[in-house]
């Protein structure tokens, strides 16, 4: 059994067990099971328990494990776990937390507790807060850590050894160590296998990657994680003008960023927040879903009046009704296909100016040769079914066009949606169904009426 069902297993049985003993009062008995937990498995049942118990289990927390729980919980119930906190607290889960984790927790913060909370910071902690809020959010600099190690070229390895012992601990991620002048421009980097097998009496500059590169700090996080994606990274540095090391990212922020792509994209279909709350209040979720589901119906009724345009022909035959539903359908299936690959390319940075018109023609004739071995499919069906070689026909001519318009729609509309500063992933799903429906509904019944009825 793999590991990952075995842990879900264990972290279920454990939320049943906490379940049953507040059920119980047994409250002193929840502490000390919550006291033993990581962070990560308290973040998880927090996430996985009703709002009443959810309090109850958040009261229970030890404080000294706030930071670390808040670290691993979805934006949407970490900020109302934030909103319910002292400022003091907040300032008190703030010490040690990551500069990026803690930017990101006091962005949430009205700003009359944003200043009582640093207010109640220690000095080390606020110079950290300013640092961090320098930088946009959803940039290389949002997300980056200023833990880092540096060191001098012309420094003997026996030197750095000794300093690294008496150090006693590396950050988290530490595969490099990163080489800066003395006005801290970076100069390269040295991986710590190389440190520990090298000739002590080397210098730094006799062993470092001069080719090291840094991260801009105002590029985006989704570059950032494709970066690290294709070059296998464990962690970069991060750098400003004039070449200047700022901190450096590591693989477990760039998880996140994947994951809340992910979890984007996959929400954003549905036309939900990707941080929405499974276990959140009935109110606010039905909120959350009513624009759209409001935006949908309007579609609706939009492909609707296409319908409503031939009710003669729908009166007079009464085989197009029934049949009518499949050229939307198969024109959905096709444009969704195209689609879902074009926003992944868009997602993974494999599509730009120079080849979206090669990639458009080509989604163009997949579409239509699609269209045309189903038309002829549909067709031959049509035909054995109703025996009717004119309804057969005008049904597969409806299919080639939807399809062949789908294929082009797929391709072109997370393109438009991207250069006008729109989600794809969120409102690609609609745009399509809305244009393969009407299309569909149109080229059927519009033939229909022109060749049956005349």
């Amino acid at each position: 059994m793999p590991i990952e069902v075995l842990d879900n297993e264990l972290t279920d049985q454990r939320l049943n067990q906490l379940t049953q003993a507040l059920s119980s009062g047994m409250f002193v008995h929840v502490r000390n099971m919550l006291h033993d937990m990581a962070a990560s498995d308290i973040a998880f049942i927090l996430e996985s328990s009703p709002p009443r118990t959810r309090q109850v289990l958040w009261q229970l927390i030890d404080q000294d494990q706030t930071g670390e729980i808040l670290d691993e919980l979805g934006e949407e119930l970490k900020d109302n776990l934030i909103k319910q906190m002292s400022p003091e607290r907040v300032a008190k889960a703030a010490e040690g937390m990551d500069t990026d984790d803690l930017a990101y927790i006091l962005r949430s913060l009205p700003d009359s507790v944003f200043k009582q909370v640093l207010h109640s910071m220690r000095s080390q902690d606020r110079a950290r807060v300013e640092q961090a809020l320098a930088y946009p959010d959803d940039t290389a600099g949002s997300i980056m850590n200023t833990d880092t190690v540096t060191l001098r070229p012309d420094v003997n390895i026996d030197v750095i050894l000794r300093y690294l012992r008496i150090r006693g601990k590396l950050p988290e991620a530490t595969d490099t160590l990163y080489v800066v002048d003395k006005h801290d421009r970076l100069l390269g980097g040295v991986e710590i296998a190389d440190l520990l097998t090298c000739d002590p009496n080397s210098s730094i500059r006799d062993i470092m990657d001069a080719e090291l590169e840094g991260i801009p700090v105002g590029m985006s996080d989704n570059e950032v994680a494709q970066l690290f994606e294709r070059h296998d990274w464990i962690s970069a540095p991060v750098i400003g003008e004039d070449n200047q090391l700022l901190g450096r990212i590591t693989i477990d922020d760039v998880v996140d960023v994947i994951r809340e792509n992910a979890e984007h994209s996959m929400m954003g279909m549905a036309g939900m927040d990707d941080d929405a709350d499974t276990f959140g209040p009935v109110l606010k979720s039905t909120l959350q879903r009513s624009l759209w589901l409001t935006i949908n119906l309007f579609a609706a009724l939009l492909a609707a009046s296409v319908s409503n345009m031939f009710e003669g022909t729908l009166e007079q035959f009464a085989t197009i009704a029934i049949l009518m539903t499949i050229v939307p359908s198969m024109g959905g299936v096709a444009g969704n296909q195209t689609l879902a690959l074009v926003i992944r390319g868009i997602a993974l940075g494999q599509i730009g100016q120079s080849n979206s018109r090669w990639l458009i023609g080509k989604e163009l004739a997949i579409g239509f040769l699609n269209g045309l071995l189903w038309s002829v499919l549909v067709f031959a069906a049509i035909w054995l079914w109703k025996g009717d070689l004119a309804l057969g026909g005008l049904i597969g001519g409806a299919m080639l066009i939807n399809m062949t318009v789908a294929g082009l729609a797929g391709a072109c509309i997370p393109l438009l949606l991207k250069r006008m500063n729109i989600d794809p992933a969120l409102a690609g799903g609609m745009v399509l169904t809305t244009v393969t429906d009407v299309i569909g509904l149109f080229a059927f019944l519009g033939l229909a009426t022109f060749f049956l009825l005349n």
